[in-house]
């Protein structure tokens, strides 16, 4: 791939596998696998620093997040994964802190949103899969190396009299434990709030007996017998395991032309000069539809995984590879009904494993859609195929501008895939977001399931922002993206991030909304990064200095 001179230094590549890990290895005995981190100290992401004692940066977590991922795909006959180190003393130190103080602020912030996406992922095939993840902390666990083992669904330390678990970002780093830390200890383990202020207050952590005390991890088990004792509760937990066949996935690389980066059924064309990108998704054929009788033999080529992987992937890019680009058109090319019946054969099938996993997938991009610092806008013209699962992405923009045109009759449906089937991270579906406290308007919406909207009732039904009419589109288009090109990124992050998620919440959204916001903050404070600020001077000989006001 050829290198743009238009991104930020050189391009973060994310595509891997398991034959290529230089951190991780993947090991699977029958119904169990092991994840094992070995952290090559001399293959981060970028030179400057090394990452030593099982310390992670982004390189770390892409082979993490392709391993749970080809798990869930390529091995659905694993019902246990266990996490382990094979560092004797360390299971992991947590995200590397010389990486982090080196890095620039949009690395930082879309490092920890990555992360805290990978461990979504972990939690996520515990609830919906069937793949319980055990953490087998054969060793010390700081800061992100312990919230890795809080996205498991059990967590065993050994008690040898010195490994320990801790969240020492406060003390040390002067940040928080940007990758849910503090979220899921209250929220999913249920400690008590003083305990957890206590906890995370005390850089050295918690050893065995106190940390099970405290409700920090699950079991205990003397170092002796440590080994054994995690097989045998790896055996328990996995019983029989699954009977199904997985299926292989396909590295999702795109060709490159200049700012443009296109996919199979995706094309990322990206404007640096206007600070602008066009994403634009192409609808999948008849054939797509036609789910046989064991859909595996589709493969991962088949357009309803291929195509939401390299959307995924677009998202990615824009994120690490294009921190400039503020304003995002989104577009679609195909026919509507293709997508509807598309929709229609996933619901019918969605019992079967593999299509509850593409299902789950087409969510987990979806949701990255939803948490991502750029602005939106969906645009609906002749030819475009915004209907079901498609329509799911205008909906998660944050403007619908649709053309008034005689040919538009066939550019906006809706199906069951709009009726709560992919839900947002507060656990709302995009209409319910939309149309939230009118539960009626919902309804209203959804008994047209099926049928195509025209220009004038999507207006009148409340599914698009505004309609033009043929002579003023180019015009009215082009205005809204100069005004909105104009604007402050900050203001904009921020306003986007609290207008797109209302009402209830969920341990996923706080940790996004709520956890998130203020490490975003944290890390452009003196306090933390200046000078003489805790994350920047630790490793050094003096003292960080902090200003003492509480904001």
């Amino acid at each position: 791939m050829e290198t743009n001179t238009n991104i930020s230094a050189e391009r973060v590549r994310f595509t891997t596998h398991p034959s290529r890990y230089k951190h991780w290895k993947l090991e699977l005995e029958g119904p169990v696998a092991w994840l094992k981190m070995n952290v090559n100290e001399d293959e981060g992401l970028r030179p400057g620093y090394k990452l030593k004692m099982n310390s992670y940066d982004l390189a770390v977590d892409i082979e993490l997040d392709d391993a749970v991922t080809r798990l869930r795909f390529e091995h659905p006959e694993a019902s246990v994964v266990c996490i382990e180190s094979l560092n004797e003393k360390v299971f992991c130190a947590g995200a590397n802190i010389f990486m982090l103080s080196s890095s620039t602020h949009t690395h930082k912030v879309n490092f920890c949103k990555f992360t805290n996406e990978t461990r979504i992922n972990i939690e996520e095939a515990t609830t919906k899969s069937g793949q319980k993840y055990v953490a087998s902390l054969n060793g010390a666990a700081a800061g992100g190396g312990y919230e890795l083992a809080l996205a498991c669904d059990e967590i065993h330390l050994v008690d040898d009299r010195s490994a320990a678990v801790s969240l020492p970002e406060v003390p040390l780093l002067g940040v928080l434990p940007g990758t849910g830390g503090l979220t899921r200890l209250v929220d999913k383990r249920k400690v008590r709030r003083d305990i957890a202020d206590e906890f995370c207050t005390l850089a050295e952590g918690a050893k065995a007996k106190k940390a099970l005390d405290w409700g920090l991890v699950d079991f205990i088990h003397p170092k002796g017998v440590y080994a054994e004792s995690i097989r045998k509760r790896a055996a328990e937990l996995a019983g029989k395991g699954n009977t199904a066949k997985g299926v292989a996935l396909e590295d999702i690389e795109p060709e490159v032309e200049g700012e443009t980066l296109r996919f199979r059924f995706v094309t990322l064309e990206v404007q640096p000069d206007e600070r602008t990108a066009k994403i634009t998704i192409q609808g999948p054929s008849a054939e797509d539809a036609t789910i046989p009788s064991e859909p595996t033999t589709l493969g991962a080529g088949w357009y309803a995984l291929r195509m939401w992987r390299e959307l995924r992937r677009a998202i990615l890019e824009l994120r690490f590879n294009y921190p400039a680009i503020g304003l995002v058109t989104l577009h679609t090319a195909g026919d509507l009904a293709n997508v509807i019946a598309l929709d229609e054969a996933l619901e019918k099938r969605r019992d079967h494993w593999f299509v509850r996993e593409v299902l789950l997938q087409q969510g987990r991009t979806l949701k990255m859609l939803d948490i991502t610092a750029r602005t939106f806008f969906a645009i609906v013209t002749p030819g475009s195929c915004f209907a079901g699962s498609l329509f799911e992405v205008a909906l998660a923009a944050d403007r619908i501008y649709m053309k008034d045109d005689p040919e538009l009759d066939n550019a906006i449906a809706l199906s069951d895939a709009n009726a709560g089937r992919l839900p947002m991270a507060h656990g709302l579906s995009r209409l319910q977001n939309r149309f939230y406290g009118s539960p009626e308007r919902v309804a209203k919406a959804l008994e047209h399931k099926g049928e195509a909207v025209a220009p004038s009732e999507a207006k009148e039904l409340g599914l698009v922002t505004d309609v033009f009419d043929d002579i003023d589109w180019d015009d009215e288009v082009r205005m809204k993206i100069q005004e909105r090109r104009s604007l402050s990124p900050d203001a904009l992050t921020g306003m986007e991030a609290n207008l797109r998620f209302v009402g209830p919440e969920t341990m996923e959204s706080r940790i996004y909304a709520r956890l998130s916001a203020w490490q975003n903050w944290i890390f452009t404070r003196p306090n933390a990064v200046g000078e003489k600020g805790a994350l920047t001077s630790y490793g050094k000989p003096h003292s960080p200095e902090f200003d003492w006001s509480r904001v």
